[in-house]
């Protein structure tokens, strides 16, 4: 190197962790989980539309193979 400073190799020599006090507020089990459980109903979803896609992709391909195998008829 040049003597140049590689600005993308400098590394923080401190890390910062900010710490915060409990909340004013009461927060009940049901409040606390709320997000996680908006989150995993969202990926339960996602994963659901994948199956089922997958599912439908598979009886179009067994259809358009039967209807090749029926379009070529008994061979004589």
């Amino acid at each position: 190197m040049t003597g140049k400073v590689d600005r993308m190799a400098r590394r923080p020599d401190r890390i910062r962790i900010e710490v915060f006090g409990p909340t004013e507020a009461v927060e009940t089990a049901e409040d606390a989980f709320r997000p996680s459980n908006e989150a995993i109903r969202s990926l339960a979803r996602l994963i659901g539309r994948q199956i089922a896609r997958e599912q439908f992709e598979r009886a179009r391909a067994l259809e358009r193979k039967q209807a090749r195998q029926n379009r070529s008829g008994p061979m004589r």
